[in-house]
């Protein structure tokens, strides 16, 4: 439905206006309305209209005044002057400011039907030349776009026709000189589009001074960055003074040095991408220039033999001394010192002699520890190093735990297995829980708890299984006396053996041996 706004000074002309067009064109206008030009170019400036229809004789602002300050507006609805007779001058102006149709009070029913059907065939029309210079302005932006993605990912020895294709698409001021940066959303809003991307950062550019706004392209790298390139350096000067103002334009910049010609083009975005990595080292949205940082220093040495030592003392009980040694391992201002090159070549370390070491040798462990080391895995899953440098020392906290916990299982498995067979070689002796936690030189409530998890059942559950096996092979392979027996599995007299074993077998030890005799027949 079109939107009407309806100026006038009288109620009953807003109101009357509304019923003839409502009666004309059923369900074809929604309205709104102002007694004076003030009133309505407030509503104009909140809300756009297709119509505006107003008188010309108002107070505090007129109908010509209003009619003036519509031509500034975008987009410019079409506009319709009410006036009485006496009006024909001022009529005059208004028609001088592109006014689209003038009707006479009191309004005659038949001039408003081809007024409003006039504006509507006219409304149309400009709608249908929008969209194609649209589809046309589209089609322009995805050629430039295009060529300017050709020239960012392959080499551009001289080629035949390039000045011409720059030219044709809107380029050929790359010749005389320009500056490109590369922008990075770092907000809080995850998994934003690229059109949503360059909708912020197009309203950015809206407000720029000139001539910062002038000459100016853009295309996506194969990252899904924005690569901006414009002529001049106010651009970039203007984007470094948002992104300064915290918190409130959430993207990171890195700005390639100020350069000229076609050629270097791809160049620059290298220059531009290596100082976007700098970024990293800040502790919120910012930008870096390559004049910064194109002096870093590439004499350096990865501290394996440090990296190395922190993955020894996992699971060691050395909490204090790992995140002494990490402080020391990733000192920001070690790492600021040198080239991006050293702080990568640390991760690489990192996964390759600590990370990759544990997992090799204990095995992974829940998903959270295994998501935790994928995302840690690559140091540019971070957008700072504060939050790499965290999520490392989170890591290292828990692998160190896992260590040990893995340490502590394969020591009590091998300490299990030393109580199980001095158990079984000393069944017959006087034996207890306290003498064989003693052997194998264990706390006895935690070795209690440790050989009930291996076994499966209590120490006294065991031995006396143990023993009442043994008694049966003994019963059945021997003639020994019962009571011989009992003293041989360690049953201190035979009162107690021969209760244990009914109580297991359901029959008495010389029940158990007849019964073996008969089925021996």
């Amino acid at each position: 439905m079109r939107k009407v706004l309806i100026v006038d000074d009288e109620k009953n002309i807003r109101l009357g206006l509304r019923a003839m067009i409502d009666r004309l064109f059923p369900d074809a206008y929604t309205f709104d309305f102002a007694e004076e030009g003030t009133e309505a170019l407030e509503l104009l400036n909140r809300v756009p209209m297709d119509v505006v229809i107003t008188d010309i004789r108002m107070p505090v602002m007129d109908g010509i005044a209003l009619i003036q300050r519509i031509q500034e507006l975008e987009p410019r609805p079409a506009v319709v002057i009410l006036s009485g007779h006496d009006d024909f001058q001022y009529a005059k102006e208004a028609i001088r400011c592109d006014v689209s149709e003038y009707l006479l009070k009191p309004i005659v029913r038949d001039e408003l039907a081809r007024t409003m059907l006039k504006l509507e065939k006219e409304l149309k029309q400009r709608e249908r030349i929008d969209e194609q210079l649209t589809s046309s302005m589209r089609q322009q932006e995805a050629y430039r776009e295009s060529q300017l993605s050709y020239l960012l990912r392959h080499p551009h020895p001289e080629e035949p026709g390039l000045p011409e294709r720059l030219k044709g698409c809107g380029l050929e001021w790359l010749e005389e000189g320009f500056q490109l940066g590369v922008l990075q959303y770092r907000g809080s809003v995850q998994g934003m589009g690229p059109s949503e991307f360059l909708g912020r950062i197009q309203a950015e550019l809206e407000n720029a001074p000139e001539p910062a706004g002038q000459q100016r392209a853009h295309v996506w790298d194969k990252e899904n960055q924005l690569v901006l390139i414009a002529r001049g350096r106010e651009l970039f000067q203007f984007l470094a003074g948002r992104i300064a103002e915290t918190g409130y334009f959430a993207f990171s910049m890195g700005v390639s040095g100020y350069t000229q010609g076609v050629t270097r083009l791809r160049a620059a975005h290298q220059e531009a991408e290596q100082a976007l990595k700098y970024t990293f080292l800040q502790s919120a949205p910012g930008v870096v220039s390559y004049e910064r940082i194109a002096g870093k220093s590439k004499d350096f040495t990865i501290p394996a033999d440090k990296i190395r030592k922190l993955a020894n003392m996992l699971g060691a009980g050395r909490e204090k001394e790992m995140t002494s040694l990490l402080m020391e391992i990733l000192d920001i201002r070690t790492v600021a010192r040198y080239d991006i090159a050293y702080l990568e070549g640390v991760s690489r370390a990192f996964n390759e002699l600590v990370f990759d070491r544990v997992f090799h040798l204990y095995g992974g462990e829940s998903v959270e520890i295994l998501r935790l080391f994928k995302k840690v895995g690559d140091l540019w899953n971070f957008y700072y190093f504060h939050d790499y440098y965290h999520s490392v020392e989170g890591l290292l906290h828990r692998l160190d735990d896992y260590v040990r916990s893995m340490k502590t299982f394969h020591i009590d498995h091998k300490e299990m297995k030393q109580a199980v067979q001095y158990i079984r070689d000393n069944f017959h002796k006087d034996l207890n829980m306290a003498v064989v936690s003693n052997h194998v030189s264990l706390n006895y409530s935690y070795f209690s708890q440790a050989f009930k998890e291996y076994t499966g059942e209590s120490f006294v559950s065991y031995l006396k299984k143990l023993r009442i096996d043994k008694a049966k092979e003994l019963l059945v392979t021997t003639g020994l006396k019962v009571y011989e027996i009992s003293g041989m599995t360690g049953f201190e007299n035979t009162k107690h053996f021969s209760r244990v074993f009914k109580e297991m077998e359901g029959i008495s030890p010389q029940e158990y041996r007849e019964l073996h005799e008969v089925l021996k027949r």
